[in-house]
């Protein structure tokens, strides 16, 4: 039954998208409590609405909840956070090398629409909604596969992305990027499927390099304090 048919669904369904963008927008922090009364009263829902949200939430990876069913935003380990981009990486040149073989002209509009879209935010130096809108430009790709499924994981590793750089990132530019998603689309639409695998390959690369390239030394105390004393 569609949303439209189902106020219930369609109410779940705001809150569920509400806190996907803030948690995605890095305006919901990593660790996060998420309570489901407070929850259900700022949305003006039942805490069974707001549990359905969770779960969703948490299946896409955004979302912890424990043993006690409390939930909170999730915090991904470096390792989950390499695991992650790695399989990135082969959905996305799977979606790109799939587009670029079957390629339309009408999927060139929503694709440059968006990318403006990117580079408005980016210009006003909205950063936490030009990163959304980079992520979500990766999804627009996948729907135009028309490949349900592969949109499903895609969208499920995307979001995983974008909370690892909210915990390991920094903030940066969006300028590559963009001139990437460019290249990106004029390569999909000359037909040439080895050369968008390859933009896409290293345009993650990029990201994942951005949020996981600092790695933490670790060490003892005093291992970490003898890099100060000079």
């Amino acid at each position: 039954m569609t949303d439209v048919l189902d106020p219930s669904a369609s109410k779940s369904g705001t809150a569920y998208t509400a806190l996907r963008d803030a948690i995605m927008e890095n305006a919901l922090k990593p660790g996060t409590k998420l309570p489901e009364d407070a929850l259900g009263k700022s949305f003006g829902v039942s805490r069974t609405l707001i549990r359905s949200a969770l779960q969703r939430l948490a299946s896409e990876g955004l979302v912890e909840v424990g043993r006690t069913k409390s939930a909170r935003v999730a915090e991904p380990s470096r390792e989950e956070a390499h695991e992650a981009f790695a399989v990135r990486r082969a959905l996305e040149r799977a979606v790109v090398a799939t587009l670029a073989r079957s390629w339309r002209d009408e999927f060139s509009a929503p694709l440059r629409a968006h990318i403006d879209a990117e580079r408005e935010a980016s210009t006003a130096g909205d950063h936490r909604r030009s990163v959304r809108l980079g992520a979500e430009f990766h999804l627009l790709l996948a729907q135009l596969t028309e490949n349900a499924l592969l949109l499903r994981y895609l969208s499920e590793v995307v979001s995983r992305c974008t909370l690892i750089l909210a915990v390991f990132g920094h903030s940066h530019p969006q300028t590559e990027g963009l001139i990437e998603h460019e290249q990106l689309v004029a390569a999909m639409s000359a037909g040439d499927a080895e050369r968008a695998a390859a933009i896409v390959d290293g345009h993650i690369e990029a990201v994942e390099e951005r949020a996981l390239g600092d790695e933490d030394p670790g060490g003892s105390l005093d291992e970490v304090l003898a890099r100060y004393r000079r």
